[in-house]
Formats: structure tokens, C-alpha cells, sequence
């Protein structure tokens, strides 16, 4: 009987040291997820709001997809090209 009661205290104690290491591992890869922070993700216009928020002609844009006329030439939207 001596040798069952020390035989499952044995086992006993390995299972608490698995539990134990599986918590650790599981907490510490929630913290380091926690530390990556993803920066938000653009939001994409709808085909109404991008026709919308299209700016007319001699607007300031940045490129070609901001004009209503799809034409920015020197920071601000054209209606024709100089080649025209």
C-alpha cells in the first residue's frame, strides 16, 4: 500500500508541473501578443463616396485617383493635359 500512496503522489506532482508549464506557456504568448500592436486598417470608399468626394478642377490633390477628372498635375486637379 506504501508503494500505490508514494507511486501516485509521484504522479501526482508531474501533473501539476504539466499544468503548471502549459499556463506559463499559454500566458505568455497572450502577452506577447498583446505587445503587437496592428495599426487599424483603411477603411475603402464605396464607388457613391469615392464619386462624391471626387474634387473638381483646379482643386489641390495629391494624385490622379482625388480629381474628378483624373488629371493632378502639379498638386492641383487640371482638366486637360498639357500635350492636349
Amino acid at each position: 500500500a506504501a508503494e500505490v500512496t508514494a507511486h501516485t503522489g509521484k504522479m501526482c506532482w508531474w501533473k501539476v508541473t504539466v499544468v503548471l508549464l502549459l499556463c506559463s506557456l499559454l500566458l505568455s504568448q497572450t502577452h506577447c501578443a498583446s505587445l503587437h500592436h496592428r495599426q487599424p486598417r483603411q477603411r475603402r470608399m464605396t464607388p457613391f463616396w469615392r464619386g462624391v468626394s471626387l474634387r473638381p478642377v483646379g482643386a489641390s490633390c495629391r494624385d490622379n485617383s482625388e480629381c474628378i477628372t483624373m488629371l493632378c498635375r502639379r498638386n492641383r486637379c487640371f482638366l486637360t493635359t498639357a500635350s492636349e
